[in-house]
């Protein structure tokens, strides 16, 4: 009798593995990883899912900027901007106390999602007004309530490190939006 509950139980589990999506799954379980497994204070755990986010989706961005930009400006833009939030992913990854998983892939898919099927000048707009603009707005949001409000001294200083960047990468967005007539 036991067992075939367990084994009803099995192909329950096995059905709604099956009916998520995996995109989604994967980024519960990154998700799942930084804030529930890790002995951070809330506002920490908060930083890290948001500056990971923040980063994942520019670097994925950005490679779609690749490939969906016939634009040399934004695809200089997007080289940059891979380049740097590498970096700054890796500099995450140092200032997090010992035990705490820095998820690595952690885009926002739907940001994602919106930008792969438009190509030229209709992705150039939206690249520019999705990750450009307000993607850079939401990370500086985070980094400056981290720089303020974390109480992880190393999370805290990486922050207040990597704000100059995002703050000049926010301007990077202001003016190639001006240049491509792209409102803020």
């Amino acid at each position: 009798m036991n067992w075939i509950r367990i084994a009803a139980s099995g192909t329950v589990l096995s059905t709604c593995l099956l009916v998520a999506p995996l995109p989604a799954l994967a980024q519960q379980t990154q998700a799942a990883s930084t804030t529930a497994a890790n002995a951070l204070p809330d506002a920490d755990k908060a930083f890290v899912q948001a500056a990971t986010q923040s980063s994942s989706t520019e670097i994925d961005a950005g490679k779609l900027a690749m490939k969906n930009s016939s634009d040399k400006d934004v695809k200089a833009f997007a080289r940059h901007m891979i380049y740097d939030h590498t970096k700054l992913t890796a500099q995450l990854k140092m200032a997090a106390p010992h035990g705490v998983e820095v998820p690595k892939d952690n885009s926002d898919t739907g940001v994602l999602d919106s930008l792969r099927p438009l190509k030229g000048k209709s992705f150039d707009s939206a690249y520019i007004q999705k990750v450009g603009l307000q993607g850079h707005k939401d990370a500086l949001e985070a980094f400056h309530k981290e720089a303020s409000d974390g109480q992880v001294p190393e999370l805290k200083k990486a922050a207040q490190k990597a704000l100059p960047v995002i703050e000049h990468h926010y301007q990077m967005a202001q003016t190639l939006a001006r240049k491509k007539g792209v409102s803020e």
